[in-house]
């Protein structure tokens, strides 16, 4: 089978050799695997990340977002079948789903939204996964409640707050304030629901006053929070949270403690990599998601397409997630 890899880390994205078409043999699914034929893919930080600094001996796949069509289902396998239309990000410690087939745990897969294409479809796992994980579960927000609360969304514009603002606006009570700096960011923003986008290059604690709010009792800061990290303690409200989903450097905790605030991170490929008895929660949020989006309450956060699934145009998904103006999700489909 066809696959993108990469076979040396740290190159630039713009070496030939940074991402490479390989030949690979079909894998096998384990128990609960399901092996799936890709149709569309999805490109994510993530990639370039693993791509730039984890070494490998042999050609690693890439790619945590996929959608395809099941054709082979393990001897334990009972969510699916084989011809279902699938949509999943799967596990950071398995092979990614840049080839022709890939294999997923059924327990992280869900039915694909019946109402979006193959591409559209393709933007949504991870980041909906991250998204509903840190909304609901990381800062504890309750469906439907928030009411006379505010989330701060740093980072808006991106494909996890893109989803962040829709999931916020439309199953909570929350006044939802996104961050974006360039107009044509700004306006996908409010697209999605944001209530208020103020700008991320000034002071976020005078950028809320003048939209009158003092404090944000929850921040989901997903983007440069070691150069937000000040402000995003000065904006948060006593007995605030505060959660995360990049990479800083360091963190230091202390500044929180005068505000008895608490600090949250979201990593969700978690589940997948201790095998958490709670595993099969994955699955339920991406058949939620599925029914939100086919009854039009959120949409698909699909950007642009780049075309069809192929080192080139892969190595093009990567130069622009690496400029960090990407708005919405970089699609590829077919190969």
């Amino acid at each position: 089978m066809k696959a993108i890899a990469y076979t040396q880390h740290g190159l630039p994205i713009d070496d030939p050799a940074s991402l490479v078409e390989i030949d690979l043999p079909v894998p096998k699914p384990g128990p609960r695997d399901l092996l799936v034929a890709v149709r569309a893919v999805a490109v994510n930080p993530v990639d370039t990340k693993v791509r730039a600094f984890f070494p490998t001996e042999t050609p690693r796949v890439l790619g945590w977002d996929a959608v395809g069509t099941v054709a082979e289902v393990g001897s334990e396998v009972t969510l699916f079948r084989p011809g279902d239309a699938v949509y999943y990000a799967g596990a950071l410690d398995r092979p990614g789903n840049h080839a022709e087939y890939s294999l997923v745990d059924e327990r992280i897969a869900g039915r694909k939204p019946s109402t979006l294409s193959d591409a559209e479809a393709a933007a949504l796992p991870l980041t909906a996964l991250t998204a509903w994980e840190l909304l609901f579960d990381r800062l504890g927000v309750a469906e439907g409640g928030g009411a006379g609360q505010h989330l701060l969304v740093v980072g808006a514009a991106g494909g996890v707050g893109s989803i962040l603002v829709q999931l916020a606006r439309r199953l909570t009570q929350l006044t939802v304030i996104g961050t974006a700096s360039r107009p044509q960011t700004r306006e996908w923003v409010q697209a999605l629901g944001a209530h208020h986008v103020v700008d991320h290059r000034q002071p976020l604690a005078q950028e809320l006053a003048t939209i009158g709010v003092k404090h944000a009792e929850y921040i989901a800061s997903l983007t440069h929070t070691d150069a937000h990290y000040a402000q995003l303690v000065e904006a948060l409200a006593p007995q605030g949270r505060l959660g995360l989903i990049d990479d800083p450097a360091t963190l230091d905790a202390v500044p929180l403690k005068r505000k008895a605030a608490s600090l949250h991170w979201e990593f969700m490929f978690s589940r997948p990599m201790f095998q958490t008895p709670d595993l099969v929660r994955q699955h339920e949020i991406l058949d939620r998601v599925a029914g939100l989006v086919e009854r039009g309450v959120i949409r698909t956060t699909l950007g642009e397409h780049y075309g069809t699934i192929n080192a080139a145009n892969m190595r093009r998904a990567h130069a622009m997630l690496e400029s960090h103006r990407a708005q919405g999700k970089i699609v590829l489909e077919g190969f």
